[in-house]
């Protein structure tokens, strides 16, 4: 048999990948970390390193501003809306009361963009919020609709917007998987939003604020999002940050969401808890660096042989666990100063995060065992590549291809049904298989 391997009328090209998370990489013990929901995302994989309850629906208080800015942003991007552009408040702010978070705005007083987003990011300002959102859409119930038409568009399945500013009501709820999904949103299409959210202090005439996301003051590899309070939430920080991995050489960006702590400072502490568990003992990486042979499929009554499946370059990031092994992982028993957990106090046990992910392993499902000439067929998913660590499916990548396998000629399908009688025909040939190589 002969094996063609210039493929010239296969589009390796149109391979495509297809990413899903069906499991955690870690598994904290939800008793250890004290929230009522939580969630650790990567968003340049998209997947959930580990999570407590984070479809839980629960009040967002002010954690609803990003939804805000990220409209507000968005409008400026699209060239609506200019940032140094001067508008005038609107009369809707008088209906901020005096208890709330606010810039002190006055109806029709002018005051530019710019600073509405950095009251709005900074201070949570509820005079801000409603300003933006009369700005952006007309008036405050086209923007709520406009807050939930969005959401619903972002695959936000657990919340449900009634004002721009986050004061409880009946019906205004999100999760942290939910209000994640929104941060990552934030991160790819309107980075802006950092410029703003990782400002220490804000000054607007005679105000003076400092910002409430105290991990801003200690590491600088935190770029903010958002802090959020009231009676019924809690309080709540959507919180991110950007870390060179010094195994990939990559930068690497997380977000943490946390609610339902019970303080301004442990609503800190329990998001830079898990930011740093999941920086130290995830990485995030490319699986597949370079296209490589998958599988040949045998090719019955056709011109070649053999057909070559091709496993492509993945270009999407994935999550792995640097963990040596598949274990619950007590929060309390990290150190934040060593950075590790402490597994035995009294001898110093440490666990030690691996350099590179291991016990990866790979599923190969073809879609038929031969291939029949004549064939044509565009993008025509041609085999699945399950790919697992500790027997937790993480990834799966889905390849296309473009087939065309011509007809052998009629002498040559003689032979093959001659062949068939006396049972020596390519039928009884299974495929055959190559290793997968990750790096």
């Amino acid at each position: 048999m002969v094996l063609n391997l210039k493929r010239p009328l296969v589009l390796i090209l149109l391979s495509s990948l297809s990413m899903f998370s069906s499991a955690q990489v870690l598994n904290i013990d939800p008793g250890s970390v004290e929230a009522q929901a939580w969630i650790i995302y990567d968003p340049q994989s998209g997947q959930i390193i580990d999570e407590y309850q984070s479809d839980v629906e629960r009040a967002p208080a002010s954690l609803t501003k990003m939804m805000v800015a990220y409209l507000t942003l968005k409008a400026v991007k699209e060239g609506k809306l200019h940032l140094d552009q001067f508008i005038n408040v609107p009369e809707i702010i008088t209906t901020v009361h005096s208890d709330e978070s606010r810039m002190h705005l006055k109806p029709n007083e002018q005051i530019s963009i710019q600073n509405l987003l950095s009251g709005l990011i900074i201070m949570s300002a509820n005079d801000a919020a409603l300003t933006l959102g009369v700005l952006v859409a007309g008036n405050d119930t086209n923007f709520v609709q406009l807050m939930n038409s969005t959401a619903h568009k972002l695959g936000m399945q657990h919340t449900q917007f009634r004002n721009p500013s986050g004061i409880t009501m009946d019906g205004h709820y999100s999760s942290a998987k939910d209000l994640a999904i929104l941060a990552q949103a934030i991160v790819k299409e309107t980075p802006e939003y950092l410029n703003y959210s990782k400002q220490p202090i804000f000054n607007y005439k005679d105000l003076t604020h400092h910002a409430t996301n105290i991990l801003l003051q200690k590491d600088t590899s935190i770029d903010g999002m958002k802090t959020g309070y009231t009676g019924a939430a809690g309080y709540n920080l959507a919180l991110t940050a950007n870390r060179l991995d010094p195994n990939t050489n990559e930068y690497r960006r997380l977000i943490v969401v946390v609610l339902g702590t019970a303080s301004k400072q442990k609503r800190a502490e329990v998001a830079d808890l898990l930011l740093n568990i999941a920086f130290n003992y995830t990485q995030t990486k490319r699986l597949f660096m370079h296209p490589q042979p998958l599988a040949d499929l045998h090719v019955i009554n056709g011109k070649q042989n053999l057909y070559r499946i091709l496993l492509p370059q993945n270009l999407s990031y994935n999550t792995l666990s640097l963990l040596p092994q598949n274990q619950v992982l007590d929060a309390k028993q990290f150190d934040q100063i060593t950075q590790r957990f402490v597994i035995h106090p009294d001898f110093q046990q440490i666990l030690e995060p691996l350099k590179s992910p291991q016990q990866i392993n790979y599923h190969v499902e073809l879609t038929q065992p031969q291939l029949h000439a004549p064939l044509q067929q565009t993008a025509m998913t041609i085999a699945k590549v399950d790919v697992s660590q500790f027997g937790r499916i993480i990834h799966q990548v889905n390849i296309q291809q473009d087939v065309l396998l011509e007809q052998a000629s009629w002498w040559h399908r003689l032979l093959h049904w001659i062949k068939a009688l006396f049972g020596l025909n390519s039928e009884n040939l299974k495929p055959i298989l190559y290793p997968i190589q990750n790096n």
